[in-house]
């Protein structure tokens, strides 16, 4: 009985000991939360008047963030009364476990670092990683997300781009097409050439500078294939390829071009 009232005493003593600390631990973790949050506003104004790009400003926020919550970890455990030296210990551990058993992911924000300050494209651009092709919508600290002309959404790992060839259409701010149509054998080129410079010059969004440029390509065994070279803004790519194509159909229609193709169809059986 006498042991029960000694461990009911401590309790006491304890929770009168730690009661103010635990209150006030909670007080600074809600305000400073709330002051973090308008710190963070505040800066991404800033940032935007100071025009730091669209690609940067959420990763600098982001690290800001992390690194202000890290620190109010560190002032709250203080006021508890922890010991700061054996919580760095167990905090260094666990950061040499997470980072061993991480590896990829740290690949990964290396190469997110690398990405927002080397800046080989930017939010909006139109790039090429492979085969895949789409619009930049978010460059992230992991990854890459961008977005496909069938408006689906990739989302790439970084260090998969560092280690790999990326194609920025965007980079110059103009596009070439790369479009061929044939031209029978008997035609004249100079009259195709005329009636494609023609429908180049009849669609609006086709630069006037560079020129577009229409040429024989090859000599393939029934035609002739012309390569049509007009020049595009990036985001005007997939609009102005189908508008070209259906145009020069319409022309050579209207003029008569002939194309070569076969006359006959084999017909096959299909299997169950």
């Amino acid at each position: 009985m006498e042991k029960l009232n000694t461990y009911f005493e401590i309790a006491i003593d304890k929770v009168v000991f730690y009661t103010p600390k635990l209150i006030a631990a909670a007080f600074i973790l809600w305000l400073s939360f709330k002051l973090i949050k308008k710190v963070l506003i505040l800066l991404e104004r800033t940032l935007k008047k100071l025009q730091v790009s669209d690609t940067m400003r959420p990763f600098l926020l982001s690290m800001i963030s992390v690194v202000l919550k890290a620190a109010l970890l560190f002032i709250v455990v203080s006021i508890l009364g922890a010991d700061l030296s054996g919580l760095l210990t167990v905090v260094a551990a666990m950061g040499f476990a997470i980072g061993m058993s991480l590896q990829g992911s740290l690949g990964n924000f290396a190469s997110g670092i690398l990405i927002l300050f080397l800046k080989p494209y930017k939010v909006n651009d139109w790039i090429q990683i492979d085969d895949k092709f789409g619009k930049v919508e978010e460059i992230g600290i992991f990854n890459t997300e961008i977005i496909t002309p069938g408006n689906k959404t990739m989302i790439i790992p970084n260090s998969k781009i560092t280690d790999d060839v990326v194609t920025n259409y965007s980079k110059k701010g103009v596009i070439r097409l790369e479009i061929s149509v044939t031209m029978p054998y008997a035609e004249d080129f100079p009259k195709v050439q005329h009636i494609i410079t023609t429908v180049l010059n009849g669609i609006d969004n086709i630069l006037d500078q560079p020129e577009p440029v229409v040429g024989i390509e090859a000599f393939d065994s029934h035609s002739i294939i012309v390569g049509v070279r007009p020049y595009v803004k990036p985001d005007d790519y997939w609009e102005v390829t189908y508008l070209v194509h259906h145009r020069i159909k319409k022309a050579f229609n209207e003029h008569q071009i002939k194309v070569a193709y076969s006359e006959g169809v084999e017909l096959g059986a299909i299997g169950a």
